[in-house]
Parts: structure tokens; C-alpha cells; sequence
């Protein structure tokens, strides 16, 4: 009687599936890591505890020489409301302040209320406390 198996069972394994998916992963990750930029305006942010990153929507930069900055474009402080009004209707209302640690708090609040004034939310960016 000769009793042999049927059914013979390979030894090999396949990573053809773990690579894609390890080729997914990648890509993900490289594609939502370009989505959190800051401003690419070199301030001095002042620190916090919770620093926060929120999704920019319209960037206010105010530098050390109090010069103004929406989404990178040099703009005068008597231009700031009307660039910060055309701004917002395309970008849902989401200001975030870039604010030079040694700017006055007055230049801050200018900004602030202009947003506020066009029911825009006012976010403050910082780095964080370490």
C-alpha cells in the first residue's frame, strides 16, 4: 500500500503583497506630510505649551520690522482688510497669525480684530515650549 499525499503544501511566501502595502504607507505619508506647511516667512514665533498645528487657511505674517505678509505677498497695513476680505471668501474664514515674538501686542490685535470683524476664527501660531 502506497499511501502519498494528495495535496503537497509549498514552502515559499509571496512578499509581492507586503510591498504594497508598504509602498501605500509611503505614499500616504509623504503626501499628507505637505499638507501641515507653515508660513515659509522666517519669524521668531514665541513658545507654548500646546502648539497646536492647524490647517492654514489664510496666513498673516508680521515680521520683526513690522512688515505685513498674507499668504507671503508684502501688503501695506491700510491694504491688510481689503486683501484679508478677498482672501477669506475662497478660504472658509481660518486667519492664522505669524507674529515675530518682538512685535507689540497692538499690531496683533490690529490684525485680529480686522479678522474678527470679517467673522473670520483667529488662530496664533507658536512653536513648541521644549
Amino acid at each position: 500500500m502506497d499511501l502519498k499525499p494528495t495535496n503537497k503544501v509549498e514552502a515559499t511566501f509571496s512578499m509581492s503583497g507586503m510591498t504594497d502595502v508598504i509602498f501605500l504607507l509611503l505614499l500616504f505619508f509623504i503626501l499628507t506630510n505637505s499638507f501641515v506647511t507653515p508660513s515659509g516667512l522666517p519669524v521668531n514665533l514665541p513658545a507654548s505649551k500646546s502648539a497646536d498645528i492647524v490647517l492654514q487657511k489664510v496666513s498673516v505674517t508680521i515680521t520683526k520690522d513690522l512688515k505685513y505678509f498674507v499668504n507671503d505677498k508684502l501688503v501695506s497695513v491700510s491694504q491688510l482688510e481689503g486683501v484679508l476680505r478677498s482672501s477669506l471668501i475662497e478660504k472658509k474664514g481660518v486667519v492664522v497669525l505669524h507674529c515675530d515674538e518682538g512685535v507689540p501686542v497692538k499690531h496683533l490685535v490690529k490684525v485680529a480684530g480686522i479678522a474678527t470683524a470679517l467673522e473670520a476664527r483667529v488662530s496664533i501660531a507658536t512653536r513648541p515650549d521644549k
